[in-house]
């Protein structure tokens, strides 16, 4: 017996001492599994992070047409994207005459204070329209997109609003601007679909300084900016638009690209990193561009009604046709007369959205047109009409076919969204400009 229990306290003293030297391995072992099951928690979580906010879309920019798409709908955080919507305003009050580039806009305590990115700007000095601008094309500066706002509004919380009105007639139903810059904010969100809206919108609407956002570089009191967009110069046709980058939204960029005749608008929100970003972005165009060469190209179709008389209509903003008044009927949207209507029974009325002095640009016009007609423009041919005044040619974007009643309500719908368009009577072909409202 007495043998047992010495055997017994001889086996747990042998026992004791085995555990006792392996305890410093155990703890090792058992710190790095804790270690690496917690490294793949945090690395599943940035991943389905990661997924939550990624968004996509690739769109023709001339007819609208979506090319390929992911989560396009879903509400995410802008980020610098913002700067686009800001952007779009300032190329407005320029083309208005509201703002010139020369002049010079007082930096306040507000600007001045912004986080970075941005120029550094002191309170109380000034900067002008021109140099705010393309900071913010170039370095995404964030108290520049500040100085503009402010230049346009009485601060800019009223701003945002504009900005916010202005997206929902561009067709941007789901976006809501809190701020001009893209900094954080749980209320500001858009989507990749209303990204590609506002970008073919800048294009289309502003070609006069759409090509500002191809800049590369930008020097400003000694400093030179390297534009973040890195697609510029890289990546065959590129040419704008926009960078994106805070925490809750990752890495984001919208681009535009065109080759030959087609033009794409790209866009990626929640990149992982901006190489990343960019190297999905450039597979994302490159089978867009693969599945536009595979569509028939377009062709002009031959004119199906000839209007003998009819007035120019102004286009969108920077394209110009020259006018001759003995040609030419004049056209007030006010004139009562005008507005009154014109009664016929057959479906020769049409629309007119623009005279250019090339085909190609009546075209893009058509396109845009077509874009935010919610479908009253589709299945009809365009009326691209080519008349010449004192030798040069002038093409007139029109669609043909409609009644009076339905010419009406296309006209209002895309007045509604800052497209301009004007009636074409059948029995003159005088342009009628109808109310918006």
């Amino acid at each position: 017996m007495d043998n047992t229990l010495k055997t017994n306290h001889i086996l747990n003293d042998s026992a004791k001492a085995q555990l006792e030297a392996e305890r410093p391995s155990f703890w090792r072992h058992g710190i790095f599994a804790i270690l690496f099951m917690t490294t793949l928690l945090v690395s599943s979580l940035d991943s389905s992070e990661s997924l939550a906010r990624y968004a996509s879309l690739v769109m023709d920019s001339r007819t609208g047409q979506i090319l390929s798409s992911r989560n396009a709908d879903t509400k995410l955080y802008p980020a610098s994207l913002t700067k686009i919507m800001t952007l779009y305003m300032t190329f407005d009050a320029l083309s208005k005459g509201q703002l010139t580039l020369g002049k010079r806009l007082r930096v306040s305590a507000r600007a001045a204070g912004q986080t970075p990115t941005k120029l550094g700007l002191k309170k109380g000095s000034t900067i002008t329209v021109k140099d705010a601008m393309f900071g913010l094309i170039t370095k995404s500066a964030n108290d520049a997109a500040t100085v503009l706002a402010e230049a346009m509004a009485p601060t800019e919380a009223a701003f945002a609003r504009k900005m916010t009105e202005r997206a929902r007639k561009l067709g941007m139903s789901r976006t809501s601007f809190r701020n001009a810059s893209g900094l954080p904010n749980r209320r500001q969100k858009s989507t990749a679909r209303d990204m590609a809206l506002l970008g073919a919108a800048m294009i289309h609407d502003f070609p006069q300084f759409y090509s500002y956002m191809a800049m590369q570089s930008f020097k400003y009191k000694g400093k030179s900016y390297k534009n973040h967009n890195n697609l510029l110069g890289k990546y065959t046709g590129a040419d704008g638009i926009k960078t994106g980058y805070i925490r809750a939204s990752g890495f984001n960029l919208v681009a535009s690209a065109k080759r030959g005749d087609n033009r794409l608008i790209g866009v990626v929100f929640g990149g992982q990193s901006a190489k990343s970003r960019d190297r999905h972005m450039k597979k994302l165009l490159d089978t867009g561009f693969d599945r536009m060469d595979k569509i028939r190209p377009f062709s002009i179709p031959r004119p199906t009604h000839k209007p003998k008389k009819i007035a120019l209509g102004t286009g969108h903003i920077g394209a110009t046709a020259p006018q001759t008044a003995s040609a030419t009927i004049a056209v007030q949207p006010t004139a009562p007369a005008l507005l009154s209507p014109v009664r016929s029974g057959n479906s020769n009325w049409g629309i007119q959205v623009g005279a250019f002095s090339r085909a190609g640009k009546a075209r893009d016009q058509l396109n845009l047109a077509a874009s935010r007609s919610n479908g009253l423009m589709d299945g009809r041919s365009y009326n691209i009409y080519k008349v010449t005044k004192k030798g040069t040619p002038i093409y007139r974007a029109q669609m043909l076919g409609f009644s009076e009643r339905q010419a009406r309500a296309l006209c209002r719908n895309l007045q509604k969204q800052s497209v301009t368009c004007f009636i074409v009577t059948p029995k003159t072909g005088n342009l009628l400009r109808v109310a918006q409202n």
